[in-house]
């Protein structure tokens, strides 16, 4: 008998970010905070949780050291 073994086949789609998700995503991963991000796209800092929140929850992605990672891996 003879055992294969195989990589599993996923698919690492990443649901498309909205651009200020996008813009969020880089002043973040750049060390800024959620106030100086804020400050630098003209946004209550309530409306760049919001962002996150929500690339959070499409990428379900739980730190902030994972959404630095996604932003190198896109380019950003």
């Amino acid at each position: 008998m003879s055992l294969t073994l195989a990589t599993p086949q996923t698919s690492t789609v990443t649901p498309a970010l909205a651009p200020r998700e996008q813009e969020a995503l880089r002043h973040i991963a750049a060390g800024c905070t959620y106030l100086q991000t804020a400050r630098h796209m003209g946004l209550s800092k309530h409306t760049v949780d919001a962002y996150l929140r929500r690339i959070r929850a499409k990428l379900g992605i739980n730190s902030t050291a994972e959404m630095t990672r996604l932003a190198i891996s896109l380019g950003l």
